[in-house]
């Protein structure tokens, strides 16, 4: 899987990069804000985070059409479009490219024989897995409190809440 959702070797979890973190969490305080502008120096004070880092990523997500920037002493950040039509996936994918591969290749790309011939309908899944998620709830979403309800779901089950 990519570097923001690869399994780690040590833990075998799926893992949010720093950058994806931080990308949604700017996201999201833009996503209060729209549709006005917020400078880089206040949505790195709302999150609390640093400066320098978060220019890097609102760069990633300006490049990739999601925010809008305005220079000048007025200036600041917008989200391109309402919060309600920006997915979370988008986002991701902004600042860490596609959500999962496996090796540098698309699950789709993956070739084995022997045993695991088959392990590309896996890699496929749990692809479709993250999608289901991600590309499935928006930034008004996550703000409100109110995503849809397969989302919610997956965060009731008995065991959704403990690590492994």
């Amino acid at each position: 899987m990519c570097e923001s959702l690869a399994p780690t070797r040590h833990y075998g979890y799926v893992q949010i990069s720093a950058r994806g973190d931080y990308a949604v969490r700017a996201a999201l305080s833009l996503a209060r804000a729209y549709p006005a502008l917020m400078s880089a120096q206040a949505i790195a004070q709302d999150q609390e985070m640093p400066r320098k880092f978060l220019e890097a990523v609102l760069a990633d997500l300006r490049r990739a059409g999601v925010v809008r920037a305005q220079r000048g002493a007025e200036g600041g950040y917008t989200l391109s479009q309402p919060p309600r039509d920006v997915m979370i996936g988008q986002i991701i994918r902004a600042v860490d490219g596609p959500l999962a591969g496996v090796r540098g290749l698309r699950p789709e790309e993956t070739q084995y024989t022997g045993a695991a011939e088959n392990l590309p309908n896996l890699w496929i899944a749990v692809r479709a897995a993250i999608r289901e998620v991600l590309d499935e709830v928006s930034l008004a979403e996550v703000l409100s409190g109110r995503m849809p309800a397969h989302v919610r779901k997956l965060t009731t089950r008995p065991d959704a809440w403990q690590p492994r």
